[in-house]
């Protein structure tokens, strides 16, 4: 294939899944910013893996792999560092649909979750990991993982719960 042919394939699989990508690399990290630079990070290294991976298929799984290690990296890297978790949900990319108004909540609810337990979640729901997996990238016990798994969920439905009964009020 062309390397022309080749760009065009990438740019046209950039195009259609950026959003959910973002979105994904948000759930991950909490913070717009941040997420924006994970998934440049992950495009870049989609981009140099290009030609191996659109012969075999499983683009989009590479894509959330990386931006799952990078975040896991760039945590391990700041290890000193406080990581400000706001319960308030960026609006700035969201339109105000329904959808957007779900999704959102939902967002502003894993920022609620603690730190082991949202990556929990996220990495299980969101990126569809498995107990094993998950466990291994975090460096955790599966155990651990059903544990956090287990009351992150229960967490998340309690504060969605909340929710929608004030919203009825």
């Amino acid at each position: 294939m062309k390397r022309a042919d080749r760009d065009a394939a990438y740019v046209e699989f950039v195009l259609s899944r950026q959003t959910r990508l973002r979105r994904a690399a948000y759930a991950i990290c909490g913070d717009w910013h941040r997420a924006d630079d994970l998934l440049q990070t992950a495009l870049t290294k989609l981009y140099v893996a290009w030609p191996r991976l659109e012969r075999q298929g499983g683009e989009e799984a590479y894509v959330r792999r990386i931006l799952l290690s990078s975040h896991l990296d760039d945590m391990r890297r700041a290890s000193s560092r406080r990581e400000i978790v706001s319960e308030d949900v960026d609006t700035e990319h969201a339109s105000r649909t329904g959808a957007a108004d779900d999704r959102d909540e939902l967002i502003g609810a894993l920022q609620r979750l603690p730190e082991m337990q949202r990556k929990v979640v996220v990495l299980r729901q969101v990126l569809d990991l498995s107990v094993e997996q998950t466990a291994a990238e975090l460096g955790i016990a599966t155990g651990t993982v059903k544990s956090h798994h287990s009351r992150g969920v229960a967490r998340l439905h309690e504060l969605l719960t909340d929710n929608l009964a004030k919203e009825a009020r």
